[in-house]
């Protein structure tokens, strides 16, 4: 019963597994591959690996720009929302006031309730009031804004943390505001890695608001952007082998991200498994 249990267990596993990387895989090769190639679809390696598709999609989508542009965003958008989100969670749970299960209940709100395209007008006329709608400040302020996900995150580190903690810095003289940032920022910092890595990937792969906010300035935009740009060249032809290419390198940071929030993701995991 065993064996046969663990075989299921494997082979879904492995199922799984094979859904997620085929596409990486076919990405990556088909990277290296030429637009004929990809447009025939009749081989799975290539036939003569072309090492210049990733120069030629550097240069045709401004990368160097545009990926300035997009790390601006993902970190000034994810420092934002661990501030914000982090700051939240620990007067929610450590203070008492006025509308506080109000203010949580909007949260979850937010999380649950997936409006989507509807709120870019609203937002964008936002973003006009306060002059902010040809700056890729106005992104990262609406970024920032869906935090959700991140506050609950560390809501649930931030009632690990004794309050006795709390008390015994009291009693030293800190006031609310140093206790938080000398002794709770400390020890969330497990929670703070797997929402930063979260908030990064969400800010870099968005690719809606950077187009709407950046279509009057072309300069400004971020790096999925720019691989839309590549769908088509001169006389409107189409460059899938560029996108690849350049979706391979924009994957980089992702996986970078990853290495370095890895410890703080399997810190929780198994915090979460032994809860």
């Amino acid at each position: 019963m065993k064996i046969a249990w663990n075989t299921i267990l494997w082979t879904f596993l492995l199922v799984v597994a094979f859904q997620t990387l085929f596409p990486v895989v076919i990405t990556l090769l088909g990277s290296f591959k030429t637009n004929a190639e990809l447009t025939a679809g009749a081989t799975f390696l290539p036939a003569v690996w072309q090492f210049s598709n990733y120069i030629e999609a550097w240069e045709q989508a401004n990368f160097s720009t545009y990926t300035l542009n997009s790390l601006f965003v993902a970190s000034a958008s994810t420092l934002g929302t661990l501030l914000v989100a982090s700051m939240a969670a620990y007067v929610v749970d450590r203070m008492d006031f006025i509308g506080k299960k109000v203010y949580v209940g909007l949260q979850a709100f937010t999380m649950f309730v997936a409006i989507g395209a509807v709120v870019l007008r609203p937002q964008f006329d936002l973003m006009v009031k306060l002059h902010l709608h040809n700056s890729l400040w106005g992104v990262i302020l609406i970024l920032i804004s869906a935090h959700a996900s991140a506050f609950f995150i560390l809501l649930s580190f931030m009632k690990g943390i004794p309050r006795e903690l709390d008390e015994a810095a009291r009693i030293d003289g800190c006031s609310p505001g140093r206790t938080f940032w000398r002794i709770i920022i400390p020890l969330l910092t497990p929670g703070l890695g797997v929402c930063a890595l979260f908030a990064f990937r969400g800010a870099w792969n968005e690719y809606l608001l950077p187009f709407v906010f950046t279509l009057s300035k072309p300069e400004l935009q971020t790096l999925t952007v720019g691989l839309a740009n590549l769908k088509y060249g001169v006389a409107a032809a189409s460059q899938t082998h560029f996108m690849m290419a350049g979706a391979c390198l924009s994957i980089l940071p992702i996986l970078i991200a990853y290495i370095f929030a890895n410890k703080s993701f399997m810190q929780m995991t198994a915090g979460s498994l032994k809860g």
